[in-house]
């Protein structure tokens, strides 16, 4: 018999993996002492340990292994597994890559300028949601800050204490014909109400977005950021911008926390 040390060294695993597969019913020790729990396996189980440690390397999970192991599976459908796997580690690979090219650029900015940016720009996808709203169009931009603001405060006043209680503030942005469209909300789980309107925000796959910091006044250097940041990365805006306010309460706007959204696509 080997001990759970000598056996662990063997497969160059570690105590608390050969821990984990026991508790999974992956790899359980030949003898368990009844009064210490001390554990120790049979040299025959190690090829079973070496099995499971070349399909760990391959990225299996347990369940998959356990159907490999005990369940006969045949060529067929370990090679339809090996071929899920293999796209898998493609996907990573290409996603790698492109984290790659990013480090690379930002390195070569800050050497070349030896600053950072002063907004840190991130890739996500972006969750759906419902608004109770008002829409707006308005000609041009300076016209948004007075009809944003407003509409809020209508939003609010109209709906109120009610069920659904008024969370995150969300204003979207899309450019049309006539000028800027606004779409201006709380997210919404109440009833509908006269004065306000039920609009749906559809989920986003992948969208470029930052941090702006205090005052509205300086919105537009962090907006030029990201879609700078959008170009490098190799993608296109691909519908509606939004803002999410996350903390929009003092008046002269100096502790406003306010992420900046913008959909994208592949170029």
């Amino acid at each position: 018999m080997l001990s759970i040390g000598a056996f662990a060294q063997i497969g160059q695993v570690t105590h608390r993996m050969l821990r984990h597969w026991d508790t999974a019913g992956l790899l359980e020790p030949a003898h368990v002492d009844e009064f210490s729990g001390y554990r120790s396996y049979d040299p025959s189980q190690l090829e079973r340990l070496h099995r499971i440690v070349a399909l760990r390397q391959l990225g299996f999970g347990l369940d998959d292994i356990s159907m490999i192991l005990d369940q006969g599976v045949d060529a067929e459908r370990i090679g339809g597994l090996l071929r899920v796997r293999r796209a898998e580690v493609e996907e990573e690979h290409r996603i790698a890559a492109e984290r790659l090219v990013d480090v690379e650029r930002r390195l070569h900015l800050i050497e070349k300028e030896n600053q950072m940016s002063q907004i840190e720009i991130i890739e996500k996808p972006l969750p759906a949601v419902r608004l109770a709203a008002r829409r707006a169009v308005v000609t041009s931009q300076p016209e948004v800050a007075g009809v944003v603001g407003p509409a809020f405060d209508a939003v609010a006043g109209i709906i109120g204490g009610d069920p659904g209680t008024l969370e995150t503030p969300i204003a979207q942005y899309e450019n049309v014909e006539d000028g800027i469209s606004l779409v201006v909300g709380y997210t919404y789980t109440g009833p509908e109400r006269d004065g306000v309107e039920i609009v749906g925000l559809p989920a986003v796959d992948a969208a470029v977005c930052g941090i702006h910091l205090g005052s509205m006044d300086g919105i537009a250097e962090s907006w030029h950021a990201i879609h700078t940041e959008i170009v490098a990365r190799g993608f296109v805006p691909a519908g509606p911008c939004r803002e999410l306010y996350v903390r929009a309460v003092s008046d002269d706007q100096s502790d406003w926390v306010t992420e900046l959204q913008q959909p994208v696509a592949r170029a």
